[in-house]
């Protein structure tokens, strides 16, 4: 059967340029054809590993904020995790004011749902295409070994599936993101098809010295900058259909200059009925991701008791922080127990983004306030000179 994309509602012109830039892309790299001993492919196959023993365990994906069940220390010895990514090109509203984009999503949610595992494990990933969609996507592994994160050999057209099993040989939290080409890479990503990968060691985390750090709780926040083009009078466009915005969104993006900032998809998406919770005493891991920009988190109220900035475990994490900083294309992850009760502001300390942009989310924290720690000495009142 012949392999057509569905792009009916993209014209011509760039209908063509959609089917041809990722294999223009590969080609240039010298990745046209890659397959696992193929002629024209990676190379000759190294000796496979005999895998069929390990157990294998289904992880149910759930939307950001929150995460898959998972063990903090692993149980035994390697696994074969089997996850399933759907891809879904939808409409979804960015603010409280109307504004609209296609978004392209593993999922449907923005970020894309997070995978857990721990190192040595084996993820196996199901990539699905609806057939409702309009354009080819794959999927590019910062925490995968070999062929463009598995961007190469994850290719689907609209009504197909491709499988991936890659290894877990690197320990922290890592970006996952499509990848199908040329500017169609951007393109997909600043359209929120991006998402995170958290692989534990296999006793859990620690401070550096040998003492473990559990978490009670934990929460995902995918930090994504979206680029809406505006109509002559200054109001944001919409469109019947994804990629239809193509050209005009191009235009927005070389400006490098964001319309939007938000967390988990849309502005206040993290606020409100949709704030985190947690209670004084529990420890609560955060993990951060920004699939393109460079962001500084900061948890106004608390601080990251322990932080893995860089996104690796295997490094002694930083202590004691007030903001920490995240590049683009990478996630990092930070550990704080609550100490006082209220209402803590998780913001991007650019503070325009996080204001005026939306990247701003809400902890709410219920218990004891301890007055040792803070205390109001003296309510407002008149000046007494």
């Amino acid at each position: 059967m012949t392999r057509k994309p569905r792009l009916e509602s993209i014209n011509p012109t760039r209908r063509g340029f959609l089917k041809t830039t990722a294999a223009a892309t590969f080609a240039g790299a010298g990745m046209t054809g890659l397959s696992a001993g193929g002629k024209g492919g990676i190379h000759a196959v190294a000796a496979t590993t005999d895998i069929s023993s390990l157990p294998r365990v289904k992880q149910a994906m759930v939307a950001p904020p929150f995460l898959p069940e998972h063990e903090q220390v692993a149980a035994g010895g390697p696994k074969i995790v089997e996850v399933t990514l759907t891809i879904e090109e939808k409409k979804m509203e960015l603010d409280g004011e109307g504004t609209e984009v296609w978004a392209l999503t593993y999922g449907g949610s923005v970020p894309g749902p997070m995978i857990v595992v721990h190192e040595g494990d084996y993820v196996e990933v199901t990539l699905k295409n609806l057939a409702s969609n309009l354009m080819e996507h794959n999927v590019d592994f910062h925490a995968a070994t070999g062929a463009l994160g598995g961007g190469a050999l994850t290719k689907v057209l609209p009504g197909e599936q491709v499988v991936l099993r890659w290894k877990a040989v690197k320990q922290g939290v890592f970006v996952y993101h499509c990848a199908p080409g040329d500017i169609m890479i951007p393109y997909h990503v600043v359209h929120g098809m991006n998402g995170a990968v958290m692989v534990l060691p296999r006793d859990g985390l620690n401070d550096g010295k040998g003492n473990p750090i559990r978490y009670d709780l934990a929460y995902y926040i995918g930090e994504q900058d979206y680029y809406i083009p505006r109509d002559e009078q200054g109001a944001f466009k919409k469109y019947e259909a994804a990629g239809e915005n193509l050209a005009d969104s191009l235009e927005v993006m070389r400006t490098l200059t964001p319309t939007h900032v938000v967390f988990n998809g849309k502005a206040g998406a993290l606020t409100a009925d949709g704030a985190l919770k947690a209670k004084v005493g529990q420890t609560v891991l955060f993990i951060h991701a920004q699939a393109n920009r460079d962001t500084r988190p900061h948890l106004i109220g608390g601080h990251g008791d322990y932080v893995w900035d860089t996104g690796s475990f295997a490094d002694t994490p930083a202590t004691g922080l007030e903001t920490w900083f995240i590049r683009g294309g990478s996630a990092g992850a930070m550990v704080y127990k609550f100490r006082q009760p209220g209402v803590y502001a998780y913001v991007n300390h650019n503070l325009i983004e996080a204001v005026m942009l939306g990247a701003t989310a809400h902890v709410i924290v219920d218990g004891e306030w301890d007055d040792d720690l803070m205390t109001q000495v003296q309510k407002p009142a008149a000046l007494t000179n």
